[in-house]
């Protein structure tokens, strides 16, 4: 029924997690099809995902492009994106086949979900990010890539897709779904905190914030790209 899109680039250090917490839904018949979209690791990310048994297919690196890639390949008529160092939390696949069963019944109209956001880690710090994360998610219906996104194909290729974006490609996606058909789960995703220790979590916060600042003032992406790297920011 569901198949999972996981965009990577160097992405050894979480993906095997990654990766494990989707059994317990591959067991049920849930998950059908897992495929990796790799953009060119240099480390043994390509090994995990062939030891996993996952379908692996490359592309040019780019999170956005990558999902758009995965999709395109997808088998099942719903689709679940996760990054490969978010790590869904054990039970996530009954609150999942629910709201599925829910929208392909007609008991609600067809709509998207997130999960919830947390950070591996301990402390003030951390708690203080997944709770500003919760209210934003609440208050906007806005959730960023790194809680996942769990779509139908024809909701999916209703609103367009991911579109090849250097950055923003999950609040592109989110903003054209509109607040009324994101909906957002009660199970967390649980995400790798490593670009917050690495880069202090004030500063990946006010970072995160200008981002999303610059790209609702119609600051085109690739400029914001430019002013603060490549890199995809994570929640925050």
């Amino acid at each position: 029924m569901i198949t999972v899109v996981i965009p990577t680039l160097n992405a050894e250090g979480g993906l095997a997690a990654t990766l494990a917490a989707l059994v317990p839904a591959v067991v049920e018949g849930l998950v059908r099809e897992v495929i990796v979209v790799d953009g060119g690791s240099a480390d043994r990310t390509l090994d995990i995902a062939d030891q996993a048994g996952v379908e692996i297919v490359t592309a040019a690196a780019g999170r956005g492009g990558q999902l758009g890639v995965g999709a395109a390949r997808a088998k099942f008529p719903w689709l679940l994106f996760l990054h490969a160092d978010t790590v869904l939390e054990p039970g996530w696949e009954r609150e999942a086949s629910v709201f599925i069963e829910r929208v392909d019944a007609g008991k609600r109209e067809p709509a998207a979900a997130a999960f919830g956001f947390a950070l591996d880690d301990t402390g003030v710090a951390p708690r203080i990010v997944e709770a500003f994360v919760s209210l934003r998610s609440t208050l906007f219906r806005l959730p960023y890539g790194d809680q996942g996104l769990l779509i139908s194909k024809q909701l999916y290729a209703e609103i367009g897709g991911y579109r090849t974006l250097p950055l923003m490609e999950d609040v592109d996606i989110v903003r054209r779904l509109r607040r009324r058909r994101m909906i957002l789960l009660r199970t967390r995703a649980v995400t790798s905190a490593l670009r917050y220790r690495r880069d202090g979590y004030a500063n990946r916060v006010v970072r995160n914030q200008m981002c999303l600042l610059m790209y609702f003032l119609r600051v085109p992406p690739r400029s914001i790209a430019r002013i603060y790297g490549a890199e995809v920011p994570g929640n925050g």
